[in-house]
């Protein structure tokens, strides 16, 4: 278990590393980022993720793609959950795609029907060794998704203190009515 969580981990700060010294603008989100903001309040509440997913903008995956590929990953495009493809960086053509750094996209939606699109890379801060999604940004696209994943992951938010009802007030009327759901329901 120490392997796997250490592997993701390698693999999360390679990545940022790599993205990072080729100038190419990115933030952290999903499982990683729910788990560096829950640290910042309970490091014993952090939950593991078997994945990097990596929020960038469409017009710098070209210079993602060779930073990438110069430290040793292969970019692939692999079916998603949506119907529609998604891109990976895999740590060599042999790799797993769920061991993979997932892309995300910037202003665009995940699916066609996700009520808000991805936020903006720029809504991110430094965060030691990577840049990170800002939490509020971070809680609008897991609100936006609402698989159970993203919902567990939102109940790690709030249990550590990172979510309140006044949020709901910042955001549209549907995710305000998830997030008021998820802080009335938190075992469901």
């Amino acid at each position: 278990m120490d392997d796997a969580v250490a592997k993701v981990r390698r693999r999360l700060l390679h990545a940022a590393a790599c993205l990072r010294e080729a100038k190419v603008p990115y933030a952290v989100v999903g499982g990683n980022a729910v788990a560096a903001w829950v640290s910042r309040m309970d490091e014993a509440a952090v939950r593991n993720t078997r994945d990097v997913d990596i929020l960038l903008r469409r017009e710098d995956l070209p210079r993602a793609i060779l930073a990438m590929a110069q430290a040793g990953y292969t970019h692939r495009k692999v079916a998603s959950l949506g119907g529609g493809a998604m891109d990976v960086f895999l740590e060599g053509p042999e790799a797993k795609v769920r061991d993979a750094v997932h892309v995300l996209f910037a202003g665009e939606r995940v699916k066609a029907d996700a009520p808000v699109a991805n936020a903006s890379v720029d809504e991110a801060e430094e965060a030691g060794d990577f840049r990170l999604i800002s939490l509020p940004a971070l809680v609008r696209m897991k609100l936006s998704a609402w698989r159970d994943k993203d919902r567990m992951h939102l109940r790690d938010l709030a249990g550590v203190g990172l979510l309140d009802p006044a949020l709901a007030a910042e955001l549209p009327p549907l995710l305000a009515e998830r997030l008021e759901f998820l802080l009335a329901n938190p075992e469901e």
